[in-house]
């Protein structure tokens, strides 16, 4: 089944990439608006009308960095840099919620020229509020909305236009009906684009659209402002022109390409373990028996980008199942192969996890 309209025959938003790299350029970036960007709020405001801004990031900045020696606080649980959270004046981790005050100087060199790097909501927000003095600004994210009712009020206090432009991450893109938002901007495309996953340009698509689409609800043909440093990428071409057909034959014909699912099934094997040794040995083991039975469609051992969690190592192994294997078969010579591992003594404590195709 395809739904090709929206309710009511109301008109899609009209998209509009910009291109923050040339506006970096010719100095047109106030913080992390681009001229163009801040004179559509300025535009949609000015009608009595509500602005949705999307970045997928919370806190104020991802990375806190020692400008002296290049160094950057790290969790002690999990193998991250802890994010800055400017309103709570804290460090924390995204991972184990890990959270410390923020020092007034670096802990490997004791200079006090501690700068951040990225941007989050936090930071949108306040960003905002400066540029935006006279409007009321809200922003919704998961440390707002943890307490209590707090997603309802939000989301209340916006309905009831108390809110002029609400800030927030992926929690706002979908579902929302709010029949005033005229406006929906994406400060920053490239850091879903470029994330290492095989879904990532599909799951960039898919959010994009969905933030899209809380524009314009009414009668009003709404606008979206997409910022990003590479306008002429693919999927941003598609999003722009709402062309799902044409992402989807290309995200298709690159699986196939690649061994992927639909075409491919996946399936990851992930050991995790306080001791990494434990881990390091029982992911080498395992990788010498996955090889002897499927050959070069087993990929690894690797670890992932963030190799260790609540203290406990982890290391992934990959393996891709053709077309036409028979999985009932595979089923088994995987099951035999984890029995074996498991009834060395030494493997026991490490925990064992099956995942297909949800990499």
């Amino acid at each position: 089944m395809q739904l090709n309209r929206r309710f009511g025959n109301v008109q899609l938003p009209k998209i509009e990439l910009i291109n923050i790299k040339e506006k970096h350029r010719k100095k047109l970036m106030k913080g992390h608006f681009s001229d163009r960007l801040l004179a559509m709020i300025k535009e949609a405001l000015d009608n009595k009308e509500q602005v949705i801004l999307f970045q997928n990031r919370r806190g104020f900045s991802p990375v806190v960095e020692c400008t002296t020696c290049g160094v950057a606080p790290q969790c002690p649980n999990c193998d991250v840099s802890l994010t800055y959270h400017k309103y709570r004046g804290e460090l924390k981790c995204h991972y184990c919620n890990y959270q410390r005050a923020m020092p007034n100087s670096c802990a490997a060199c004791g200079s006090s020229t501690l700068d951040t790097k990225g941007f989050g909501t936090e930071q949108i927000e306040l960003e905002l509020k400066e540029l935006f003095p006279a409007h009321v600004i809200g922003r919704m994210d998961l440390d707002t909305t943890r307490g209590k009712h707090g997603y309802q009020k939000i989301i209340g206090a916006f309905e009831a236009r108390e809110i002029d432009v609400l800030v927030g991450t992926q929690m706002l893109s979908k579902g929302l009906d709010f029949d005033n938002v005229s406006l929906v901007g994406i400060l920053n495309a490239d850091t879903m684009l470029n994330f290492p996953d095989f879904r990532a340009h599909e799951r960039s698509y898919d959010m994009m659209v969905q933030v899209s689409g809380r524009a314009g609800r009414s009668k009003k043909q709404g606008n979206v402002a997409i910022q990003t440093f590479n306008p002429y990428h693919q999927i941003l071409q598609q999003v722009s022109t709402t062309n799902y057909a044409e992402m989807y034959k290309e995200q298709l014909e690159e699986r196939w390409q690649y061994h992927y699912p639909p075409y491919y099934r996946l399936i990851k094997i992930t050991l995790k373990h306080k001791d990494y040794n434990k881990v390091e040995n029982g992911i080498n083991w395992l990788a010498k028996a996955l090889q002897n039975v499927f050959k070069e469609n087993m990929l690894g051992p690797t670890a992932p980008v963030v190799s260790r969690v609540r203290n406990q190592y982890i290391k992934n192994i990959t393996i891709k199942i053709p077309p036409k294997q028979n999985l009932a078969e595979t089923k088994q010579q995987m099951q035999r192969i984890k029995d074996t591992f498991q009834s060395v003594k030494d493997f026991r404590p490490i925990r064992f996890i099956t995942d297909v195709d949800s990499q």
